[in-house]
């Protein structure tokens, strides 16, 4: 984990399922003192330890992409920005940009 995530992410899940530090380690199976540890920043826990306690303060750890796909239409416009963009640079050209073909993909 990056930095201080772990701590915050243990303390906010905690506080909004409006448990105690002996409550939600009793429900996940630590001790408080761990949980007390993991809290405050002085031990990281595995990734295993942090999915086990934030379950049992009822939320879930996942990844989710960082990106947001693009519709196809809103791609192809960005392209054509870029390839026009591209255009209006200064310098020597061999010949004009050529748009690919947009090949529409099915969902």
């Amino acid at each position: 984990m990056e930095g201080r995530v772990a701590p915050a992410l243990l303390g906010q899940a905690r506080r909004r399922a409006g448990l105690s530090q002996a409550e939600l380690a009793r429900r996940a199976g630590v001790s408080r003192s761990v949980l007390s540890v993991y809290e405050s920043g002085r031990r990281e826990p595995s990734s295993e330890a942090l999915a086990r306690i934030l379950a049992a303060a009822g939320f879930r750890l996942g990844l989710r992409p960082a990106v947001r796909e693009l519709d196809d239409e809103r791609a192809g416009r960005i392209l054509e920005q870029v390839l026009e963009l591209a255009e209006a640079l200064p310098g020597r050209r061999r010949g004009g940009l050529r748009y690919p073909p947009i090949v529409r993909r099915n969902r």
